[in-house]
């Protein structure tokens, strides 16, 4: 499972990946704050339709 810290760490990199998969995610979906993980999953999940656990997953394997 992915940490803040692992995700905060790479999250440029990983944001841009995210873009290339999904041509549908914005900057705004990916927009990343401390304290605003559980937030920004959360639009994600709806967004993409995924679970937690496999934005989680997806997000880790980047």
């Amino acid at each position: 499972m992915t940490n803040s810290t692992e995700l905060k760490g790479n999250w440029n990199e990983q944001k841009g990946k995210l873009k290339q998969k999904f041509a549908t995610l914005t900057d705004n979906d990916l927009l990343y704050a401390e304290g605003k993980k559980d937030e920004m999953m959360g639009k994600l999940q709806i967004k993409l339709g995924k679970t937690k656990e496999e934005l989680e997953e997806l997000i880790s394997g980047l």
